[in-house]
């Protein structure tokens, strides 16, 4: 009678869409016309989102460009990263379908046109993690939510990979190039950016168990002044 379909990253076919009597609906993790596409969830966070959402929809021909059934809001903490959003919004996505199912057979809800700019949130890559220090230390901050666990923001040194799990948006004033380390202190490295000041918390090495960012700098020698890529 129904098809219900929950972070399928492919276009169903005009023939399955017309098979069921009650149609196909989607479950999205987005606000609607907001981050269409196969990464709501990652991109709401490295674009500095404050609050994202779940939809209903009513599924068609296009990329999520269905009518509208229910939306509800999530508001967006600056602790949240993308494994952590995705588990508040599967649970709210899982009560708004069971919502959304139970009106539909009650012949209580209709859905309604999208309104307002559409957005996009295409796939990410394994490139799309790449740290550039001349970007603001929120933006980077963003990057490093957004991309974890996967791909992961990172930086080279020394043609080494090295992966940033954890950072936060320092308060201090920069007066350095970006890119270079500020301080180096208990267990967290500051690091210059564009704009801003950038506290990494934690990493891993390539091949290698995640640490804090202080040991890592201590054993690789870096000291104030050292520059983080290669």
């Amino acid at each position: 009678e129904i098809i219900v379909v929950v972070a399928y990253g492919k276009i169903i076919p005009p023939r399955i869409l017309a098979l069921p009597p009650v149609g196909c609906i989607n479950v999205h993790a987005s606000l609607l016309p907001k981050y269409r596409g196969a990464a709501p969830i990652q991109w709401a966070l490295i674009n500095g989102e404050r609050k994202t959402g779940i939809t209903t929809m009513m599924m068609d021909e296009g990329l999520d460009t269905g009518g509208i059934l229910l939306q509800e809001e999530l508001a967006i903490e600056n602790e949240d990263n993308a494994l952590t959003l995705s588990k508040k919004l599967a649970d709210l996505g899982s009560t708004l379908l069971v919502q959304t199912l139970n009106s539909l057979y009650a012949q209580t809800l209709q859905p309604v046109p999208q309104k307002g700019e559409a957005t996009f949130a295409p796939p990410l890559k394994k490139e799309s993690g790449m740290i550039d220090w001349k970007r603001s230390a929120e933006e980077i901050h963003n990057l490093v939510r957004g991309t974890y666990p996967w791909p992961g923001a990172f930086f080279f040194l020394k043609d080494e990979k090295v992966t940033v799990l954890s950072t936060a948006v320092a308060d201090e004033e920069n007066g350095h190039l970006p890119g270079r380390i500020a301080e180096i202190r208990n267990r967290e490295v500051l690091v210059s950016a564009g704009t801003g000041l950038l506290s990494v918390i934690e990493l891993r090495p390539q091949g290698k168990q995640s640490m804090d960012a202080a040991s890592f700098a201590r054993g690789r020698r870096l000291q104030k002044g050292s520059l983080l890529e290669a």
